[in-house]
C-alpha cells in the first residue's frame, strides 16, 4: 500500500520522512492515547486493559499510510479499517471524541501548516468513514 497523499512531496521523500518519521508518529499516537485514557466514553471502545497494543497498531498503520515502514501490513495484513472496527459502535459522538483527541495531538506537533492541513484533512475524512452507528 503506497500512498503519496501530499503531491508537494517528492517521490524520493515520503510525507512520513518530511514530517519527522518515526519520532513524529510516536509523539502523535502517544499524545492521542493520553487523551483516550482519560475519556471514559471513548476508552470504552478499547477492550484491552492496556492501551499499548492499540497504540502500536495505530502508529504502525499511520506510519505505513504516510509512506513509512510497511510493518502494519507485514504483521496484520490489509488494514480493512471498517471491518476491524465493525464490532464497535462508532457513533458521530464517538467520532467527534476521537477527532478531538487526535487533532489535539496533531496540534502539539507544530508541523508546517501545509503538512498539518494534509494530515487534518485525512484524519477528519477517516474518522467520518468509520462511523457505523447512529444510535447514541
Amino acid at each position: 500500500m503506497t500512498n503519496n497523499p501530499n503531491p508537494g512531496v517528492s517521490a524520493s521523500e515520503s510525507f512520513y520522512d518530511k514530517v519527522g518519521g518515526h519520532a513524529t508518529f510516536v509523539a502523535l499516537i502517544d499524545r492521542f492515547y493520553a487523551g483516550v485514557a482519560d475519556d471514559p466514553p471513548l476508552r470504552a471502545l478499547y477492550p484491552e486493559q492496556d492501551l499499548g497494543p492499540a497504540a502500536e497498531r495505530l502508529r504502525m498503520f499511520m506510519e505505513q499510510y504516510w509512506g513509512g515502514p510497511k510493518t502494519y501490513s507485514e504483521q496484520r495484513g490489509h488494514p480493512r479499517l471498517r471491518l476491524r472496527h465493525g464490532p464497535f459502535a462508532v457513533t458521530p459522538a464517538q467520532r467527534d471524541r476521537w477527532l478531538h483527541h487526535m487533532l489535539g495531538a496533531l496540534d502539539s506537533l507544530d508541523l508546517d501548516p501545509e503538512d498539518d492541513e494534509t494530515m487534518r484533512d485525512y484524519l477528519t475524512r477517516a474518522a467520518q468513514f468509520m462511523v457505523n452507528s447512529f444510535e447514541e
